[in-house]
């Protein structure tokens, strides 16, 4: 497989975090995907594009258990 942004062939599993929004809320789920090393493009296959579906409809329905692991702060 070769990276369709930088044409390497040096693309191996990685674990990452996705981020998902919700109004203010941003939400990190831990995926393990395909990343190209050289360009840092993520490839995602059709099960982990259900998870993210899946997760999404959960946090939707409020039925996604979530901690808080930090703050955002806005400079006034």
């Amino acid at each position: 497989m070769k990276c369709v942004i930088c044409k390497s062939s040096d693309i191996q599993k990685q674990m990452v975090e996705e981020e998902i929004k919700s109004g203010m809320d941003i939400i990190l789920i831990s995926l393990e995907v395909l990343v190209c090393m050289n360009c840092g493009e993520r490839y995602y296959d059709r099960m982990t594009m259900r998870k993210i579906k899946n997760i999404r409809a959960k946090l939707k329905q409020r039925e996604l258990k979530v901690e808080e692991v930090g703050k955002v702060l806005r400079a006034i």
